[in-house]
């Protein structure tokens, strides 16, 4: 375990904490917005980066679409940035087309965690979030722990308790590209899942469950990004199975692989949702790490979450935190052959 400051921000040192196993997987997490910066991983020609980094804290405050953070205090969107709770109109500040995404303009995947302690595998961070933090009611603490375990396993846990009742969704946006190409479309990818949820013009679910049969959202058995004929831009969360056993147990999400790397990734989750993102809309203006260049389709964001829009729908697996309760949330990245 090494760490050194990654840069400053309003005044404050921002940490950079580096992970690894014996195997050779390492991993890189830096406190502004608890950011997994760098993920490589042992593969037969010899290590693989397999995620979306920048070189510089400015790269991040400036040009990031979240890489890497965990986002939150809602992950994704809700729609018309309110919402009713407990008989109460709660209005949230806007940052998409009059909606708030990831929490709102500063939400916990723009701003600095501090880092709680840290040894060879393990890093913990937390946040706090005050009482009308982005709109939202309550006093809440966050936290944030990525675990490497032998020989190329990355455990992802989130938490959060709160003095008042609240909706609470974190999650993880790393951009997945697991054999450095420009283009993610050619990776071979699995979900899950037999239906989504479908959406307005504003990625806003309209409150239907539609299976995933005869649509470009089937991927219930292996397939690449382009599937066949012409290309349908992939921005939805997924209804994974519940064949599960007890909410807080991990299941198998999905499955990513590179036909030209050979490696491959399972996403274990305890979460109801996931959110699959084909990177269509990068346009960075900075290369990556290694030079890489962050154009469209670079890399494929795949994020374990409660539904988008869960306030507003009761019929949506439950999102709203109380006092005296944990939430809790836990993915893991397992890389293997493939």
């Amino acid at each position: 375990m090494t760490s050194r400051v990654f840069g400053r921000l309003d005044g404050t040192d921002i940490p950079e904490v580096t992970l690894a196993t014996e195997a050779g997987m390492e991993a890189r997490i830096i406190g502004w917005g608890a950011v997994l910066r760098d993920l490589v991983v042992p593969e037969a020609g010899g290590r693989q980066r397999v995620v979306l980094g920048l070189d510089s804290l400015e790269d991040y405050v400036r040009h990031s679409p979240y890489f890497g953070a965990v986002v939150g205090r809602y992950a994704n969107r809700i729609g018309r940035a309110r919402f009713r709770l407990d008989g109460r109109e709660v209005t949230l500040a806007p940052n998409e087309n009059g909606n708030a995404l990831h929490g709102g303009p500063r939400g916990f995947g723009r701003r600095a965690w501090s880092l709680i302690d840290h040894d060879r595998t393990r890093a913990h961070l937390g946040l706090v979030s005050e009482d009308g933090d982005m709109g939202y009611r309550g006093r809440l603490l966050a936290f944030c722990s990525y675990e490497l375990f032998e020989p190329a396993t990355l455990r992802i846990t989130l938490s959060a308790v709160a003095d008042e009742p609240t909706p609470v969704n974190l999650s993880t946006h790393s951009y997945y590209n697991l054999d450095g190409s420009p283009d993610i479309r050619d990776h071979l990818l699995t979900v899950a899942a037999d239906a989504v949820t479908p959406t307005d013009a504003d990625l806003i679910p309209t409150g239907e469950i539609a299976s995933v049969a005869g649509t470009p959202f089937d991927f219930r058995t292996a397939r690449t990004l382009r599937g066949s004929g012409q290309y349908h831009d992939l921005d939805i969360n997924f209804v994974l199975r519940r064949d599960r056993g007890a909410s807080s147990e991990l299941a198998h999400a999905a499955t990513l692989r590179s036909p030209v790397s050979r490696v491959a990734m399972d996403l274990w989750t305890t979460e109801p949702g996931l959110q699959v993102y084909d990177g269509h809309l990068i346009d960075l203006p900075v290369a990556g790490l290694g030079g890489m260049p962050l154009g469209r389709y670079a890399g494929l964001p795949m994020e374990p979450q409660r539904f988008p829009d869960g306030p507003n729908r009761s019929h949506f697996p439950p999102c709203i935190l109380r006092p005296g309760e944990v939430s809790r949330q836990v993915s893991e990245l397992r890389f293997f052959a493939g």
